[in-house]
């Protein structure tokens, strides 16, 4: 059983991450499941630290904007919306070159928090990352921005 609200497509998700860091990095929602989100993203010069590795922060970048989608993807956004309020992240290795594939799934989904659990690989399927976020459920409509 899907844990979505409504039927949220690939074009909706491409829509979130082309108004985000996420889009500006070049990430492209690629598969939406009952219970996950999976993403590519290229690895350019643009996401690389010093010495030529894929940036930890661009994992949790990623990860953030993931799990914060999934929440989103969950609620009815005219009565609740969600932000984050942790994150963590395990690096175990890096990407030089390619892609970066990531992967989120909810650990648990409450009334009041939800806790995602995003995996990232690289183009040989080395996980990367295991980042883990926790974001808090807001009553009402999404706040105005300017």
């Amino acid at each position: 059983m899907a844990i979505w609200h409504g039927s949220p497509d690939l074009d909706l998700l491409n829509g979130y991450a082309s108004r985000d860091m996420t889009g500006r990095m070049g990430m492209v929602y690629t598969e939406i499941g009952d219970d996950y989100l999976r993403a590519r993203i290229p690895v350019t010069d643009d996401w690389r630290q010093a010495y030529g590795l894929w940036h930890g922060g661009a994992s949790c970048v990623v990860s953030e904007s993931m799990g914060s989608v999934g929440t989103s993807l969950c609620l009815d956004s005219e009565r609740e919306y969600c932000v984050g309020v942790e994150i963590n992240a395990s690096h175990m290795r890096s990407a030089t070159r390619g892609h970066v594939t990531a992967e989120a799934r909810p650990i648990k989904l409450g009334r009041n928090l939800h806790v995602w659990e995003t995996r990232l690989w690289n183009d040989q399927d080395k996980l990367m990352c295991v980042s883990r976020l926790t974001t808090s459920i807001i009553a009402g409509g999404l706040p105005v921005t300017g």
